[in-house]
């Protein structure tokens, strides 16, 4: 593990492939994961529909890691804005990006440094594709367009 802490955030409405490939590299690069969940609110504000209200989102999400790491070493946070407050405490060191997230991070730096922190180090993963050659998403999810695996669904 190369930071003590780090950070990582997401809607997590459907539980994907390409989130479990995120949240594995978070845990494997960092002692603690703080997870930033977005809230409900936040995502009306952008005017994004998901499927699953945050407290399922969030009860799904816990019960996944549960199977794989211990409590301990991971704390969920509502994410009411792109940061969270999460990423602005000190012990945070980095924090885990996909590459379709990781050019926010320029401005939480920013904001990092105006506060008188350390700018945070990026761990950036890269988008997982579905069978189709496209990332898998949430979004595709739920059009039916693809499974949570990343597999084209066929019409029968």
């Amino acid at each position: 593990m190369r930071f003590k802490t780090v950070a990582v955030g997401g809607t997590f409405d459907y539980l994907h492939r390409g989130h479990r490939t995120l949240l594995e590299k978070a845990f494997e690069c960092g002692e603690k994961v703080i997870i930033g969940v977005t809230t409900d609110h936040f995502l009306s504000k952008l005017g994004k529909l998901v499927h699953n209200s945050y407290e399922e989102r969030v009860k799904k999400l816990r019960e996944y890691l549960l199977t794989k790491y211990p409590s301990e070493r991971f704390e969920i946070q509502p994410l009411d804005d792109y940061f969270g407050p999460e990423i602005f405490h000190e012990e945070v060191e980095a924090l885990v990006a996909s590459t379709e997230t990781a050019r926010r991070v320029e401005m939480a730096n920013r904001r990092r440094v105006e506060m008188g922190l350390k700018p945070l180090e990026v761990v950036v993963v890269d988008m997982v594709l579905a069978e189709d050659g496209r990332p898998i998403s949430s979004s595709r999810i739920r059009m039916g367009v693809i499974d949570a695996e990343g597999r084209v669904r066929r019409n029968e």
